[in-house]
């Protein structure tokens, strides 16, 4: 199962990914992706249990990479770690309580739904720069370490578009940056799935290097 966590992990991320994007593309007159959030988006009559559930199933597919990366040896003990869970939880939570339509006044869910949003947006990008200098002393991660500061960097800057199109810039253009946001982050957890197939992959079974001076000690005795 340790073994298969990592590939659990991308083949749910992948999934959920290729799912929202095929969702995304297909024309709607009354639904303009530029300026609509993904959760309203998903709340609409194109959303549905069937929107949900691929939600949670990148939610779900987060919290394995998170799990994975600390089985596999990840340096990601303390607050990285806290915040990633922190992140794949607000997605569950935000994929089970949806936003209210388009048009309509927030009520108590809408309210829970964008707190919980919000603190998935923030955190992920927190615990990438937080992983910066532990993996780029790590041997095993340092490969990866310059890629996770630049996907760490695109999000932050993200978080800084979303906040001003948010706020002072009167939601124009919000789905665009959310949606880009959004990208930065997933690039940030598909480098650490990535990685994590990878090295999963060189520390299986059949990779492991025979001790023949033991194994012929063992035969030796055995004659």
């Amino acid at each position: 199962m340790r073994r298969l966590a990592p590939w659990i992990a991308c083949a749910s991320i992948l999934f959920s990914v290729v799912a929202v994007v095929v969702g995304q593309l297909v024309p709607d007159p009354q639904l303009d992706p530029l300026n609509v959030t993904i959760s309203e988006y998903a709340v609409s009559d194109r959303g549905g249990a069937s929107r949900r559930s691929r939600w949670r199933c990148w939610a779900s597919g987060r919290w394995r990479c998170c799990w994975a990366c600390g089985r596999r040896g990840a340096p990601v003990r303390g607050w990285p770690e806290r915040l990633l869970m922190v992140w794949s939880g607000a997605l569950m939570v935000a994929a089970v309580i949806p936003t209210t339509p388009i048009g309509q006044d927030l009520d108590l869910a809408a309210q829970i739904h964008r707190y919980v949003s919000v603190a998935a947006f923030v955190s992920l990008p927190a615990a990438g720069a937080l992983l910066v200098p532990r993996l780029g002393q790590d041997a095993a991660w340092k490969p990866v370490a310059r890629a996770v500061e630049w996907v760490s960097l695109a999000g932050g800057f993200g978080l800084l578009a979303i906040t001003y199109v948010a706020l002072p810039g009167e939601r124009v253009m919000i789905g665009l940056v959310e949606r880009l946001l959004l990208g930065a982050e997933v690039a940030l957890l598909a480098v650490l799935a990535g990685w994590l197939v990878r090295l999963a992959w060189q520390r299986g079974p059949s990779r492991k290097a025979i001790n023949f001076p033991t194994y012929h000690r063992f035969i030796a005795s055995r004659s």
